[in-house]
């Protein structure tokens, strides 16, 4: 008896390594991927921009990222003393105009470094709902809470979206020609567009990751989406504001991307790693005793090891334990 529809996820070419770089952009998958990545020592930058939730807006910013000419300070707002920009998060932001456009810049140059030797982008979408600036007409990546008629709600077409992508791609090919781009779509149900508008949109943003994945040989699709929708379609796997997955469901879904495009080698550090990192975190009721003191030397030693083994720095690790020797 077959009681679940298991999304199936073929291994794909990649291969990545430990020692890949990867680039995480979008809304929140992107976050969540992009973390768990850091945290098993892979050089990750983790949405750079803050969580960006509309195609348009993730694609534009890429584009200023390889090269694009483009004034922020055209585009921020200032609301309560604060100043904001209508192309980032709030969590970008500051009292200072200036010390904004500095913090804009540092990003800006942060990302298209880390772009020119990354072997991965990832691209999370949330939602095809947009929204624009009524004074510009521009799509707007955050309203930053500033009153509703200052705005138009859109819902953007695969044809906008795919455009939009088409721009980019090709100045991230000129920046990195190696450079392989893994998209998704966020399973994150955007309920206050209405569940009517929210299915819409989704169905649009998996009609243009589509459409672009078969138009480009370096462009791939993870269904990080369909693996929540179907396999994952009982609320135990949600958390208890019904939207967004659990632990254990991202646990999942990051399983089944680790299998299809990272290495075997990857994937025989992954326990050897969260075996050590348990060992770290562990918090004893003696620290002081002879037992924890020869475990702090044990786990430091074997802290080393993987360190020559897999050619990666454990050295706030290390510290962290050292710390408590006595």
């Amino acid at each position: 008896m077959i009681l679940r529809t298991e999304v199936p996820v073929k291994p794909s070419q990649l291969h990545l390594p430990l020692q890949a770089q990867v680039v995480t952009v979008g809304s929140c998958f992107a976050e969540v991927i992009g973390n768990k990545l850091h945290e098993n020592k892979v050089a990750s930058l983790v949405n750079p921009f803050g969580t960006i939730f509309n195609p348009l807006s993730a694609c534009l910013l890429l584009e200023i990222a390889c090269g694009k000419p483009y004034d922020f300070e055209q585009h921020l707002v200032q609301n309560n003393g604060i100043w904001y920009a209508y192309d980032l998060h709030s969590s970008l932001s500051s009292p200072s105009k200036t010390e904004l456009l500095q913090t804009i810049t540092r990003q800006i140059q942060q990302t298209k470094e880390q772009l020119q030797k990354a072997s991965l982008l990832i691209m999370t979408w949330g939602t095809a709902v947009s929204y624009r600036l009524a004074s510009t007409g521009t799509v707007v990546a955050n309203c930053h809470k500033l009153p509703s008629k200052q705005f138009s709600r859109v819902l953007l077409t695969c044809q906008e979206i795919t455009t939009a992508f088409a721009q980019m791609y090709t100045r991230l090919q000129q920046l990195n020609p190696d450079l392989q781009v893994l998209l998704t779509v966020s399973p994150v149900r955007h309920v206050k567009e209405t569940l009517e508008i929210n299915s819409v949109s989704k169905a649009i943003l998996r009609v243009a990751t589509h459409q672009v994945a078969e138009e480009h040989e370096q462009v791939h699709y993870f269904p990080a989406y369909e693996i929540m929708m179907d396999d994952l379609r009982d609320y135990r796997f949600y958390k208890s504001d019904m939207l967004h997955p659990t632990e254990l469901a991202e646990d999942y879904i990051w399983q089944k991307f680790v299998g299809a495009y990272f290495d075997q080698e990857f994937q025989t550090f992954l326990p050897e790693w969260q075996k050590l990192k348990r060992a770290v975190a562990h918090k004893p009721f003696h620290p002081e005793s002879a037992a924890h003191q020869q475990f702090l030397r044990s786990t430091i030693q074997q802290l080393k090891q993987l360190e020559q083994q897999y050619s990666i720095s454990c050295e706030e690790e290390t510290r962290q334990l050292q710390a408590q020797l006595v």
